[in-house]
């Protein structure tokens, strides 16, 4: 096997993934000793820089490099000579010709990339959400189930029924506009619960109750139908077709991440810190984007 030699001055892949390695590690260390910083920010934190590098070393490895870079210097030269002879009509007209066509080839050429990148992402970012987005209930809270029917009738034959560690703090609100049924309950304790929710004909759906101080997968909704929105909101198996409920939803609180002194939610605070890595991840390793 011929040795690869690195000219002096230059930076080899193994030499830059090293580096963001131990600067990864340093930042994680901080942020975890720091006083201040939760586990969901310096979660978020963490996959950002993680998921900003996949995604410019899946661009590189995905990508056609060379005709990147050449659309790149093209697209510099056109803006230049708008510059350059910006007295020059015909000219400019025609660099204006060439700055449309070199960036319709340049987005042509980082599409194909990209879509490497958003699908998996955004499947990502759905799973995250049902530990990011939503914070579990706390114990000795007061927090709202709403179940919603098909009809009236299926209203008023709706019941709960509540395992032991919790109890009902105010009687059944109906809101015959919306069909719905909503109840006030109460946690006395952490753990993982199920309420049963009783319907017509003797028919019996459960809800996933999370009542927790720690970070947990949290559904804040179980759905009948509604395929894409069960993939997007709801983290449980659909309500049979046949029920009379069409959703139970548990009122959990959204979850908000303070960084740097603001409170973000967390998915703006990953595409902002996520692109910030990938431009210095980029910029380190010498992938063209």
């Amino acid at each position: 096997m011929t040795p690869t030699l690195w000219i002096v001055g230059e930076t080899s892949p193994l030499h830059s993934l090293t580096a963001i390695y131990e600067m990864t590690s340093r930042l994680s260390t901080v942020l975890l000793g720091v006083a201040g910083v939760d586990l969901p920010a310096a979660l978020v934190v963490l996959l950002s820089l993680i998921i900003g590098l996949l995604m410019v070393v899946v661009f590189r490895y995905t990508s056609d490099q060379k005709a990147i870079r050449l659309a790149k210097d093209q697209l510099k030269a056109h803006l230049l000579a708008v510059r350059l002879f910006q007295d020059q009509l015909p000219v400019v007209l025609s660099s204006y010709g060439h700055i449309l066509r070199c960036t319709g080839r340049y987005l042509r050429l980082a599409f194909k990339p990209l879509l490497f990148v958003v699908l998996p992402l955004t499947f990502l970012i759905v799973q995250l959400d049902r530990y990011l987005g939503w914070a579990p209930l706390p114990s000795g809270q007061a927090f709202l189930v709403k179940v919603r029917t098909t009809s009236p009738e299926a209203l008023n034959e709706a019941s709960l029924l509540l395992p032991s560690e919790m109890k009902m703090t105010a009687p059944a609100v109906h809101v015959p506009a919306g069909n719905e049924v909503v109840w006030r309950l109460v946690a006395e304790k952490n753990g993982d619960y199920n309420v049963i929710i009783g319907v017509v004909a003797g028919q019996t759906l459960s809800k996933a109750v999370i009542v927790s101080s720690s970070l947990s997968r949290v559904s804040p909704i179980r759905l009948q139908g509604h395929f894409w929105e069960r993939i997007f909101v709801s983290g449980e198996p659909a309500l049979p077709e046949s029920s009379p409920i069409q959703s139970v939803e548990v009122g959990y609180p959204s979850r908000n991440i303070r960084f740097m002194g603001f409170e973000w939610n967390w998915i703006w605070l990953f595409f902002v810190l996520s692109l910030v890595a990938g431009f210095v991840f980029k910029s380190v390793l010498k992938i063209e984007i």
